[in-house]
Parts: structure tokens; C-alpha cells; sequence
């Protein structure tokens, strides 16, 4: 897909990074020439412009005769999965001096822990083995007019004063005094709650009780549609004062009885989920985190939903998987994802969550194709388990307030498509929308999507709303999708064009362009992330070092990105891995590179030096090859 003059061999690829781009580029100019001289007198090129058919086979391309050599080398199996084994990045080294958040806060005298306290509780003794900062401006006291990690922020010296005061803007800060910028959060006392066991379920109990009584799981009404639409004897006391309180007395209230108090809002009183035609931001594990859904949102994102979150980790009130439900105050719609293999542990998620985080749907995962997941009978699974779905549907749908969603694949074997003979049935179950990916759990994210079986699909699911998910590169590749007939389109990782390598995808859809956006607006893509990832982790050392791992893990997908700029033919292909190529400028090239070190080199133009013995490997296989 590349023009031949831009073409380049692994070995000059990384020359050129080595030098700098400063004599590569001189010796580039000379075989360009030469190269022009050769093609006009009919000659082949010179050895240093020609590409290696063994890189070239490699990423997937065709060199006619490539000789006998190559037929002869065994064909090396391409990478996937997960790499299970990846080493520790948690910088340990700054660990064993942390300062104790009390001091950090402003209040030494109230640690909790006293003696027993394994932080520093001296600012000197702490400031001696502190790492240098890393910059003069600190985004948290430029945007908010205070930082809270003090003496502990990595760029500590834009609002330390003397004696390590921290500084305050007391202008900024009071614009943004009283506002709830990040909603969702665990509170201690709900993590306490859910630890011990003390949380009350009352809606899921009533319906899993139905379940054991044998009404529910047959996929008729009974009293699981009584349960739906009308409202128990006992749901009278169930208001917003007596919520938690399972077989408690009634409360006595103050002021008039409301409707609400009264009566249970029945399914076609829900709140709708009017998405249909808008562009929306799959859930993406690991990198679809909420600085990443906030520069897809810049960039015209309609809806965006977190990442997947496990039910039963939730359930046990683990504080890094509340962490995926986070939602920032300028979404405007916002979903989570939930997981579960089973009813009981599905429908206490959806109760729990309907009652402590504000979202506008929750969206199941029906389509996750790995193996962790799979083997427990969640995700793809749950398309073989009918009964088990159809309990899990039901079940949520009767304990949330807000729309429920599906998100299915087109089955689990490869030629054996059996979505259009779901998705009737999701409808009657009370779902509110499904979402389809156009590929089998066999195919996880090879091969090209279905679009004529989705559209199939979209016609059967009709008048409920079916979005359309798979091999969305371009504009023109939305522009088809929705011809097709669907809702709208869900934008994904997208192998290897999406929202992870091409978030500005929005953009070129709703301006229907193809962007060539240069290296240096990408550079700024890049630091926007990195503003909102030390807004979001924090910016002391482990929030560095947190922000620092999530963008590695993007940068291993923002390298196989093709500028439009050096396409010969427009749109980037699905499933074409990038050649070794030379970009316009050094930093275009460097952003190109498929290996670790220059990512990580990236990464240290935007938050300063790694630790010391410092690795970094991608989660997934395919993004480890150089």
C-alpha cells in the first residue's frame, strides 16, 4: 500500500532511528536519485532501496518470484493471544520511600496508623530519595488551581513554595469548587458493605426466588412478567429511604407519598436509549480506559462505554475493576459492560449498579471471544447456554431503571451462524438494543466482518435497534455500513485500522474526509493523553508510571497506523500489517516503529526517563512483533 520511494529494509528502518534521521535522510536523497537514474535507463533498483521479500511476506504482501529460497523456509506462525507471562513495570524502587497520603494531605498528626505507618512522615527525608521532576508545569495546578499530591507530584516545582508549601490558585481552584468531575467512584463504605456481605439485594433475591420456584426459567410470563410490570406487595416500602433494609419495618417519612413510592416503573416506562444513527466507542479491554474515551470523545464520539467488568470482582467490591465504571463529566452518554456467566451473580450487579453509579445503559458481553472467559461460560458461551442467557436477560432488565443492551458475535463456529435466531429472543426478553459483531468467536478478530449476514440480522431485529460492529476503516466503510440498514455503527480496536490506531476516525466520518493529519498533531494527540491519564492517575510516581504503561500499551497499536499522506491507494486495508517504510519527517518514522524501544522512547518525550531496569511488554501477542 505504500509507494515504492518510501520502502525501506528492517535494517535501514532502525539505522535511521539510530542516527536521528539526520544522515539517513542525506543518504536517503542520494538513492533516490540513483533509484531514478536506474528506472529511467530500465535497470533494476539499487540493493540499499530494494525490500527484503521475507519483510514483505511477513506483512502479509505478494512479491510474484520470490525464489526458491523462500519456498523452501517454513512459514512462521503468527502470534495472538495474550502474553500470560509479562514482567512486573511497577517501578519498586520508589516504593520502598512513599511519603504517607496524611502528610501528603496536610494532616500528619491524624495517620491512622500511627507507629505501625510503613510511609516516610518526613517531607526532607522523603525529598532526599525523591526522583528528579519531571517538567515545569503541572497540568493538575494548571487546570484545576491545586495539585493534591504536593510535594509527591513529579512536577512538584510549579506549585511548591517555600518550605514545601503547596500552592494554590485560589481563583481557578474556586471555578471548579463544588463540581463532580469523575462520578462512579467505590466509596469505603459501600467496599465495606460489599466485603462483608451486607449489602442488600432485595429486587434480585425476589426474582432469583421466582427462578427457584421453577416460574422464571421456562421463558414464559409467570410471575416474572407479573414482577415486571406490576409492582410486589412488598416493593411499597421500597422508596429511596428504605432501600438496603431487606424485611425491615416500614420508615416513617416526612412529606407526601409520591407515585413513586407506590408503583414499580414497568419496562415501557423506562427511559429509551435514542442512539440510533450516532457513532459509538466499543468497550475496549485495557486501552479503552477513560483518558483514552476522552480523546475519542473529542474527536466526535457520540456514546462511549467502559471497559469490561467482571460481576463477581464487583460483587467483592475490588477496587481496580470499580475503576473500569468511572465516567467523566463530559460524556454525555455513558454505558458499562458487565460479564457473568450466571443469573444470580448478573442480576446482584445490575441491582448494585442500578443503585450506586449514574450511567445511561448497562450493555452485557456476549461476545468475548478468550478462553478465560469462554471455559467459565460467559461471554461467547452464553449464546450456546439458552436458558442461562435468557435468566441473565430477564434478571437484569426487572432490577434496572435504565436501558439494558447486548453486544452478541454471529455465533461460535466459524460457518455456523446462529445470531439471527437469538436475536428474536433477546427482543421478547426485554433488551433494548444489540449490538452485532460481524465475525465468530473462531475468527476472534481475523478475516473480514459479515456485513450482508448483519444486515440480515437487522432486518429480524427490527423494531429494536441493532448497531453493526466490524471492518469500520473510513468513512466510506461507515457510509456502506449503514446503507445496510442499521442503527449505527460501533467503532472497535478494528484490526489494524479503528479507534485504537486511528482515533480521529470519528472525525473523518462525520466530515466524510480522509485526514492526513501530520506526525506533530499526532505528537499532541499523544500529550492530551498523557494530560488527562496524570489528571486521571494522578501525577506522583505511580500515577507517572500507571500513565506511562497505558499509553505503551496504545503506542503498540497507534504503530501500524499508514498516514494517508504515503497510501497509494485510499483506504488502509483490513488486516494489512504496515511495511518498513520511512515516513515524511523523523518523527513520523519513529511513530511507525514496530519495536518496544522506540515506543518507550516516545514515551519518554512526554513523561521524562523510565525507571531504572524498566521493561514493557504488550498484553497481546500481535502487538510484540519488531
Amino acid at each position: 500500500p505504500v509507494p515504492r520511494r518510501f520502502l525501506t529494509s528492517k535494517e535501514q528502518f532502525h539505522a535511521y532511528l539510530r542516527a536521528g534521521g539526520e544522515e539517513e535522510e542525506e543518504e536517503g536523497e542520494k538513492e533516490e536519485k540513483e533509484e531514478e537514474e536506474q528506472d529511467s535507463s530500465s535497470q533494476s533498483e539499487p540493493p540499499a532501496k530494494r525490500v527484503k521479500a521475507e519483510e514483505l511476506s511477513r506483512d502479509g504482501e505478494s512479491q510474484g518470484n520470490a525464489g526458491e529460497e523462500e519456498k523452501e523456509r517454513p512459514e512462521k506462525k503468527r502470534a495472538r493471544g495474550q502474553n500470560k507471562s509479562r514482567p512486573c513495570m511497577k517501578p519498586n524502587c520508589y516504593e520502598q520511600s512513599r511519603l504517607c497520603p496524611s502528610v501528603t494531605q496536610g494532616c500528619a498528626g491524624q495517620c491512622h496508623f500511627g507507629p505501625r505507618c510503613r510511609f516516610l512522615h518526613d517531607v526532607s527525608e522523603y525529598l532526599a530519595g525523591k526522583p528528579a521532576d519531571l517538567g515545569q508545569r503541572c497540568v493538575l495546578f494548571d487546570t484545576f488551581g491545586r495539585c493534591p499530591y504536593g510535594v509527591t507530584c513529579r512536577f512538584g516545582q510549579a506549585h511548591l513554595g517555600d518550605g514545601h508549601q503547596n500552592l494554590i490558585n485560589a481563583a481557578l481552584a474556586q471555578q471548579w469548587e463544588g463540581k463532580l468531575l469523575v462520578r462512579n467512584s467505590l466509596s469505603k463504605d459501600l467496599q465495606q458493605q460489599l466485603r462483608k456481605r451486607k449489602f442488600s439485594f432485595q429486587k434480585a433475591e425476589e426474582f432469583l426466588r421466582g427462578l427457584h420456584r421453577g416460574k422464571a426459567g421456562k421463558a414464559t410470563g409467570g410471575s416474572t412478567e407479573v414482577s415486571k410490570c406490576t409492582a410486589p406487595q412488598e416493593g411499597l416500602g421500597d422508596s429511596p429511604n428504605s432501600r438496603g433494609a431487606e424485611d425491615a419495618p416500614s420508615i416513617p417519612t416526612l412529606g407526601p407519598l409520591t407515585d413513586e413510592d407506590v408503583t414499580k416503573l414497568r419496562p415501557c416506562e423506562k427511559k429509551k436509549l435514542e442512539i440510533q444513527g450516532k457513532l459509538y466507542l466499543a468497550p475496549l479491554t485495557t486501552c479503552g480506559n477513560l483518558p483514552f474515551r476522552r480523546i475519542c470523545k473529542r474527536f466526535g464520539a457520540d456514546v462511549t462505554c467502559g471497559e469490561m467488568a467482571v460481576c463477581t470482582n464487583l460483587l467483592q467490591g475490588q477496587s481496580s475493576e470499580w475503576a473500569l465504571l468511572k465516567r467523566h463529566h463530559t460524556k454525555d452518554i455513558f454505558g458499562v459492560q458487565l460479564e457473568g456467566a450466571f443469573p444470580d451473580t448478573m442480576t446482584k450487579c445490575a441491582e448494585l449498579l442500578n443503585r450506586t453509579i449514574d450511567v445511561d445503559f448497562v450493555d452485557i458481553n456476549v461476545g468475548c471471544p478468550i478462553d478465560l472467559v469462554y471455559k467459565k461460560g460467559g461471554g461467547c458461551a452464553l449464546m450456546t447456554r439458552s436458558n442461562k442467557f435468557e435468566q441473565i436477560v430477564r434478571g437484569m432488565n426487572s432490577v434496572l431503571d435504565v436501558p439494558l443492551t447486548v453486544k452478541i458475535r454471529t455465533g461460535v463456529q466459524e460457518k455456523v451462524n446462529v445470531a439471527h435466531k437469538i436475536i428474536p429472543r433477546i427482543r421478547e426478553w426485554g433488551a433494548s438494543m444489540v449490538t452485532l459483531h460481524g465475525r465468530s468467536r473462531e475468527q476472534r478478530y481475523t478475516r473480514s466482518a459479515d456485513w450482508e449476514y448483519i444486515a440480515e440480522c437487522a432486518r429480524i431485529a427490527s423494531p429494536m435497534p441493532l448497531f453493526g460492529n466490524g471492518d469500520i476503516l473510513s468513512y466510506e466503510d461507515a457510509n456502506r455500513a449503514m446503507q445496510m440498514g442499521v442503527s449505527g455503527i460501533m467503532i472497535a480496536r478494528q484490526v489494524p485500522v479503528g479507534a485504537l490506531i486511528k482515533p480521529w476516525l470519528f472525525t473523518e466520518i462525520k466530515e466524510q474526509r480522509h485526514w492526513d493529519i501530520s506526525s506533530s498533531e499526532r505528537f499532541d494527540i499523544l500529550k492530551d493523553f498523557t494530560n488527562y491519564g496524570l489528571e486521571h492517575w494522578g501525577s506522583d510516581t505511580q500515577g507517572v508510571e500507571k500513565t506511562r504503561k497505558f499509553l505503551l500499551e496504545w503506542l503498540s497499536f497507534l504503530c501500524r497506523y499508514i498516514p494517508v499522506g504515503l497510501l497509494e491507494h485510499l483506504p488502509q486495508r483490513i488486516n494489512e500489517r504496515p511495511p518498513y517504510y520511512l515516513g515524511r519527517d523523523y518523527l513520523e518514522t519513529l511513530m511507525a516503529s514496530q519495536n518496544v524501544d522506540d515506543w518507550i522512547k516516545i514515551s519518554e518525550l512526554l513523561l521524562g526517563p523510565v525507571p531504572p531496569s524498566f521493561t514493557f511488554l504488550p498484553k497481546h501477542k500481535a502487538n510484540s512483533y519488531r
